[in-house]
């Protein structure tokens, strides 16, 4: 078992397109593709070509790219029982797709083949052979997906072996061990490849799903037994639980293993890519992702902050640029004066001038966050605090009162109205505007009312709103938290408002959002 040269199979645009919620377009698809080739993917298996439109114009559009690595996967199943490998429409859509690869589905679990396909045992041996040999035979470089193999071994292991040998014997290049329900673990994983390892030699790849969440593990301990192939996608993704994290388990092969791999040479690109495939699927980053969540290298406690001042090694177990992530240090009641002086260094501000500044920047955090306030997650409200405190920042307006009207009407939609009085200057501005609601009303009305001094706020727009209950016990004189992520060009920022008033802490949530926007266009004067 000396092979370290280990070959990715990314399967994200068909069975992780199964997952609840999901749905690529074409056109994503593609994209996706391209980006799988870029990090050095060695198999991408587009679709099912015959399941459904699609994915048959998926194949056809892919050839008109410049993949420059990954070789192009069509999926399918064995052909039919009583039909010729010509009838079989199925089958001949995978000939018409015209892949480098088809990966072909078969049972090697002898339960399935009796209950699910109603067929004999050496029925399934033949289509199994059939198929593989039909494809071979048409110049294919040909899989086989031994479809729920590590059940079946553990049920019957002669059967499942003989599955695997009947591919063989038709030339399969490549015997996939599948954990389609994904219930086995690592120690199983361990003793059963071994033994395919001694039966078949090094053409073993592996699929596991993570019902248990142990795919990623499974994965590396089929590695160490022999496989030389891995199938996975990309953030996990997959029906069910998902399948093996191919985001996780590159890294841990490459950097903890040292296998190499395309994909491995790649690992500065990881971050980028989990992302880029996230905000394609629409699914919210799992922010606690090994390697490339946004928290993977944030820290928090004080003493932590203290220690990665001095060495990154005390508390990180890689260098977050090795996969293209970054190192945060949030600030809240738990940190210290290091994390204050770690923010002001990230952000250009000397505290060494007054050493009493960071100390009254720290008092001020952990005060506000008493209340309920939580800077972490609020970047642009941080800055502002600590501007003000080293007198770089004064706000650029001042509010002398507003009011907000709701007004419901019989069969109606609620509609409601701000009225804001601010002061830039010594000037003083009175408007009114409407919105769907109270906290769009007052928004509306602040941008309108600031205009005609600073015109750039036009271009500015809120991205998200999150509210959050501190204290359900208090019921509806509970304090809530106001969180507003906002966008102007490629800049974009967060910001916060604690109140027992829902519309109190949008309004200082709004506020900081607009200072920030406004502070950084004027230093980029």
């Amino acid at each position: 078992m000396t092979n370290k040269t280990i070959s990715i199979y990314d399967t994200t645009l068909r069975d992780g397109a199964q997952t609840v919620g999901i749905s690529f377009s074409l056109q994503d698809k593609l994209q996706i593709a391209s980006s799988l080739d870029q990090v050095g993917v060695d198999y991408i298996e587009g679709g099912w070509p015959g399941s459904n439109p699609k994915d048959e114009l998926f194949f056809e559009k892919i050839r008109e790219m410049d993949i420059k690595h990954s070789k192009i996967a069509a999926f399918g199943s064995t052909k039919r029982i009583n039909m010729s490998v010509h009838d079989d429409i199925l089958l001949q859509a995978l000939v018409k797709s015209k892949a480098d690869t088809v990966t072909i589905v078969a049972k090697g679990w002898d339960f399935q083949v009796r209950e699910a396909l109603n067929i004999t045992l050496e029925e399934n041996l033949n289509l199994i052979y059939e198929t593989v040999d039909y494809l071979k035979g048409k110049g294919f470089e040909v899989f086989l997906d031994a479809e729920h193999f590590f059940d079946g071994f553990k049920g019957n292991e002669d059967y499942s072996l003989e599955t695997i040998r009947k591919a063989t014997d038709a030339g399969a290049d490549m015997i996939v061990l599948c954990d389609t329900n994904g219930g086995t673990l690592p120690h199983e994983v361990t003793t059963i490849t071994e033994k395919v390892y001694k039966e078949i030699g090094s053409k073993i790849g592996v699929h596991f799903h993570n019902d248990t969440g142990v795919a990623v593990a499974n994965s590396l301990s089929a590695v160490l037994a022999g496989a030389t192939s891995v199938q996975g996608t990309i953030n996990g993704l997959g029906e069910r639980c998902g399948n093996c994290d191919l985001i996780t388990l590159v890294p841990n092969m490459t950097l903890k293993m040292g296998y190499e791999s395309t994909m491995g040479a790649n690992l500065s690109k990881l971050t980028s890519l989990s992302r880029f495939v996230g905000e394609t699927a629409n699914v919210i980053p799992n922010t606690r992702a090994p390697y490339v969540g946004e928290n993977a290298f944030a820290h928090k406690g004080g003493i932590h902050v203290s220690a990665i001042q001095k060495d990154t090694r005390t508390y990180e177990h890689i260098s977050p640029e090795q996969v293209g992530n970054e190192r945060r240090v949030l600030i809240s009641e738990l940190s210290g004066k290091s994390n204050v002086h770690f923010k002001a260094k990230e952000l250009g501000i000397d505290l060494e001038k007054d050493k009493e500044i960071a100390k009254k920047i720290l008092q001020k955090v952990k005060l506000l966050e008493d209340k309920g306030y939580q800077f972490e997650a609020a970047d642009g409200s941080f800055e502002l605090i600590m501007r003000e405190a080293t007198g770089e920042y004064k706000p650029f307006f001042k509010l002398l009162a507003f009011r907000v009207i709701s007004e419901m009407e019989t069969g109606a939609n609620l509609a409601c109205e701000a009225t804001i009085k601010i002061q830039v200057g010594s000037q003083i501005e009175h408007t009114a505007a409407n919105g769907n609601g109270p906290v769009e009303a007052l928004d509306n009305a602040l941008r309108k009312s600031l205009s005609k001094f600073y015109p750039k706020i036009a271009d500015m727009h809120l991205s998200d709103y999150k509210v959050r209950v501190l204290n359900e016990k208090d019921g509806t004189a509970s304090s809530v938290r106001v969180l507003i992520d906002q966008k102007m060009d490629s800049m974009h920022w967060s910001t916060i408002g604690v109140s027992t008033n829902v519309i109190q802490a949008s309004w200082h949530a709004l506020v900081d959002g607009i200072e920030y926007m406004l502070y950084k266009m004027e230093q980029d004067k």
